[in-house]
């Protein structure tokens, strides 16, 4: 079941080569022309395909959530010997100095807009067939997925320009403003809402329906305030919400699924209600969700029956970790972490065969080839032995420094290094959190709802202990728990005024790299684009 709207994406292109053809000796009532294709729901679905195709790949899961997540206070990504280094990109993020070169954004900024071309490419070829609902429904769905590009560019660069349409004749813009961006947003999921499907699971699973659209313009409420230097929208995000949790509480076609871990399991997809728009990775098409490669150590690999050798790059900042601790209760987020001593599952240690060398490079002793048994154990701390170039040492003890998140638990069915665990963008939780928030910061109180009754459904699931009463600092705190390794720690951050405090060895505190560098190759292609400040 979970990979049947997969399909969409792979068959797309092989009805757009057909469409193309004219010189096809074949029947005619088998031949597909403009008359008989696109029409059924089906068809519509097939051609929309390579639009959602740029969401995926490396350009979210990996650069997407990368760059959220090392820019924020969750995450850091160190060398060992020079490995991992690569030019210092990731100390860059880290260290909120990233320049307009780095790779993860030339890829992004390139996929979101390639991704709203191939949308302005389709939109015309939909629009000029007969309106019926099928049609409508996709051009409405395109409409609301390129809202959400936009979005993500906003979020990410600030003012970018708009383009709505395709062909040689579209010349080159500047930058549109910030505001005009987001009010671009809210104009083209309000249009199109009446259109989206209210269909949850396989049928519209990792398409925009209904409750992906409103939660998007949850999300583009809720950052208003950061977003356009307006007063904040609050009681508009909780309108937003409200669409949601009534859906929720009258149908139940939207919940708080009962087990948080198994959310996450390669073997998630439609039938999780708590997912409300997500990317699908199955591995072999949907390739590079690859978070055990990045957070896993190699000696996980027996433990866990995965085909690779992982790099175990990634650590939790020792601070953000603590947030699943400060309330000494059984939480069963906790258990995405893996700290000290590591064990198979029947409890036998997990040693690794080394020499006093090999564990630890720094030392000096008169046998540094004697041979050691090395219990293998995550350290709390992060100590860098070269701060420069980001290195934690080469060494068995330096490839062990921090702990690390399981929370996309290792696929052993995998033949590579791709996962099939699922990736999700907007989540019920986060709709509850949200309107938590919005509440929180003087929106009015609906549906009998207060900001810690909504926190406490999301803890209730989680076993963790209830709210008596909540401040901002705590919801953060939650999304924190909550939200761990889904690319929204940044966004977070920024939003709630903390994105200039210190954490790790950051101590930048320039309010102006909330926004990233427009990648330099962008601007050498388009001189209308100006730079970012502080770039």
């Amino acid at each position: 079941m979970k990979y049947i709207n997969k399909s969409i994406y792979f068959v797309a292109l092989t009805l757009l080569i057909l469409i193309g053809c004219t010189d096809l000796d074949v029947p005619v009532e088998s031949e597909l022309t403009a008359d008989n294709f696109p029409n059924t729901e089906e068809d519509f679905i097939a051609i929309s395909g390579p639009a959602y195709r740029f969401l995926h790949y490396k350009f979210f899961t990996i650069n997407q959530i990368m760059v959220q997540e090392l820019m924020g206070d969750m995450a850091i990504l160190t060398a060992n010997g020079g490995n991992w280094y690569d030019d210092g990109r990731y100390q860059n993020y880290h260290m909120h100095t990233p320049t307009a070169d780095q790779r993860f954004l030339r890829e992004s900024w390139a996929a979101w807009f390639n991704g709203i071309s191939k949308i302005n490419s389709i939109l015309p070829l939909f629009e000029e067939k007969e309106a019926t609902e099928a049609r409508d429904l996709a051009i409405a769905e395109l409409r609301a997925f390129r809202a959400y590009l936009y979005f993500i560019l906003q979020d990410n660069w600030g003012g970018v320009p708009i383009v709505t349409d395709f062909g040689p004749e579209v010349e080159l813009k500047g930058r549109d403003s910030r505001k005009d961006v987001c009010e671009f947003i809210e104009n083209e999921v309000l249009e199109v809402l009446p259109d989206l499907s209210a269909e949850t699971g396989v049928a519209t699973y990792s398409r925009m329906n209904k409750w992906a659209a409103y939660a998007l313009l949850a999300k583009l409420y809720m950052n208003w305030e950061v977003y356009t230097g307006e007063a904040g929208r609050w009681n508009d995000a909780v309108a937003a919400c409200d669409n949601i949790i009534t859906e929720a509480q009258t149908n139940g076609t939207i919940a708080l699924d009962e087990d948080y871990l198994r959310m996450f399991y390669p073997d998630n997809g439609p039938h999780i209600k708590d997912f409300l728009f997500a990317i699908p990775c199955d591995g072999v098409h949907m390739k590079e969700h690859i978070p055990a490669r990045y957070w896993l150590h190699r000696a996980l690999r027996q433990k866990y029956e995965i085909p690779f050798n992982p790099s175990g790059s990634v650590k939790a900042l020792p601070e953000y970790y603590d947030k699943f601790l400060a309330w000494n209760d059984d939480d069963v987020r906790k258990e995405i972490w893996l700290t000290g001593k590591q064990y198979m599952f029947d409890g036998t240690p997990i040693i690794i065969n080394t020499t006093n060398a090999g564990l630890d490079e720094r030392y000096d002793g008169p046998d540094p080839d004697a041979p050691v048994e090395f219990h293998f154990e995550f350290t709390r701390e992060i100590e860098f032995r070269n701060p420069e170039t980001f290195d934690t040492g080469n060494d068995e003890l330096g490839k062990a420094v921090g702990y690390r998140c399981n929370k996309f638990y290792p696929d052993k069915n995998s033949i590579t290094r791709n996962q099939n665990n699922d990736l999700p963008i907007f989540r019920y939780a986060d709709i509850l959190l949200l309107k938590a928030e919005a509440i929180l910061r003087g929106a009015n109180a609906t549906m009998g709802h207060t900001a810690v009754s909504l926190a406490n459904m999301v803890r209730t699931r989680a076993n963790a202990t209830p709210y008596t009463t909540l401040d901002l600092d705590e919801l953060l705190d939650e999304r924190a728990r909550e939200f761990a390794y889904e690319g929204w720690r940044r966004n977070d951050l920024i939003r709630f005024g903390k994105f200039e405090e210190p954490w790790g060895v950051k101590t930048s505190t320039d309010i102006r790299k909330r926004i990233l560098p427009i990648p330099q190759e962008q601007i050498d292609r388009n001189p209308l684009l100006e730079q970012n400040p502080s770039y």
